[in-house]
């Protein structure tokens, strides 16, 4: 007779059970079981016989997997499909179609992702305004891939104070992501870095736990699905273009070749190299997706007073402007846009990194007329100097686009 999959951690008993799911696969999942019961369906000797455990434990591996450490059992689930040499030709086209022009480094991420789960990776993000794309293939696919170690989350279960379900997750998934709070990207910003988390269920107290979780962020908004600020190094942001051509069995095909793939995975040489936390620098995934939706982040008065300063340097042909806080003030009363000293000197300061004069030095200071003309005129004051090239470099495009 085959031995029931019972496990005693601590002092309570488990099951372990496969859960059928509607694609027709099983995932497998501990379930409390009492004690009693189990001597009623095979007998109080059998308690004896089942295996004991000090503990829980997370250990993600996928090459070396153990589900006995030290005594304790590792809840992190073992992969169900195993490295196998073959084809994996669809799959490079279609991580090629994911990540364009980051082909190799999105390879690198799959890469890092299987054999070193424990690697901090910034936090994926795949958007596209147009339906379609192969987003959701995609993050359906990496499920195949990664089993009960990928979990999708909706933007209300991440804001929930509650995390048991995805805590111990490898990789945490939300589609359709819109985060129109602070506190919700400062969250996920702080999730991706630190090695620590406060695991919390209901009805049960907060403990720490290590976090090892990746988060794959995709969305439709393209603009502003996440208030993120120009700084920000932590979000690798692609727009995934719309597939030439629908094909009803793509995704049935990728998950055939997962076997063949795995082991491409372990033969593949890095492309990068291991260069900050999360392996990649910021350079190396800056994307003109990022650049557009840190522009669109920005305020309106950070925004008008951009506008304002490159309509004087093309009028003027100038390579930079000088002003005063007071100076851009005046301006932006002329197109209606209210704010204050504090807040322009705040912007100049740490918003755009710039240092004004230690002294009251003399300046070409800008002056509107009420029918709108611009002029130069002599003056003098502890200016900022803002640079042609940083306003075409951080808002020309914005401008263009608007």
């Amino acid at each position: 007779m085959k031995k029931a999959p019972y496990i005693r951690v601590g002092t309570s008993y488990y099951k372990q059970v496969k859960a059928p799911t509607i694609a027709g696969h099983f995932n497998k999942i501990l379930v409390h079981w009492n004690m009693e019961t189990i001597k009623q369906d095979h007998g109080k000797d059998h308690l004896s016989k089942i295996p004991k455990y000090d503990g829980f434990t997370c250990i993600p591996s996928h090459l070396n997997f153990k589900q006995d450490y030290l005594g304790f059992y590792n809840i992190y689930s073992p992969l169900g499909k195993h490295p196998k040499a073959g084809d994996v030709s669809l799959s490079l086209k279609f991580v090629k179609h994911i990540f364009g022009n980051h082909c190799e480094l999105g390879l690198d991420y799959l890469q890092l992702l299987y054999l070193k789960p424990i690697q901090v990776l910034p936090i994926l993000c795949l958007v596209s305004k147009e339906r379609s794309t192969g987003k959701s293939t995609f993050l359906k696919w990496l499920k195949e891939i990664f089993d009960n170690n990928l979990t999708y989350l909706t933007n209300d279960s991440f804001s929930s104070q509650f995390n048991a379900d995805w805590a111990n997750k490898l990789l945490i998934c939300i589609d359709e992501v819109l985060f129109n709070k602070e506190e919700l990207t400062e969250r996920i910003k702080y999730l991706s870095t630190t090695n620590i988390n406060k695991l919390e269920a209901k009805g049960k107290d907060k403990r720490e736990v290590e976090f090892f979780g990746k988060f794959i962020l995709c969305s439709n908004n393209e603009d502003s699905f996440i208030k993120i600020d120009a700084n920000e190094t932590r979000f690798w942001v692609n727009k995934v273009s719309v597939l030439k051509k629908e094909e009803t069995n793509f995704l049935e095909n990728l998950i055939k070749e997962i076997p063949a793939f795995m082991n491409y995975l372990i033969q593949r040489e890095l492309s990068s190299k291991h260069l900050t936390r999360m392996w990649f620098t910021p350079q190396q995934i800056k994307t003109k997706a990022l650049v557009k939706l840190v522009q669109n982040n920005r305020n309106r008065v950070e925004k008008e007073l951009a506008s304002i300063l490159l309509s004087v340097i093309e009028k003027f042909d100038l390579k930079a402007v000088d002003l005063c806080p007071m100076d851009a003030l005046l301006a932006l009363n002329k197109t209606r846009v209210r704010t204050d000293l504090t807040q322009l000197r705040k912007l100049l300061k740490i918003g755009w990194k710039l240092n004004n004069q230690e002294n009251s030095n003399k300046y070409q200071k800008f002056v509107f007329w009420t029918d709108g003309d611009m002029t130069l005129v002599d003056a003098k004051g502890r200016y900022f100097r803002v640079e042609k090239d940083f306003l075409t470099k951080n808002f020309d495009d914005m401008m263009t686009e608007s």
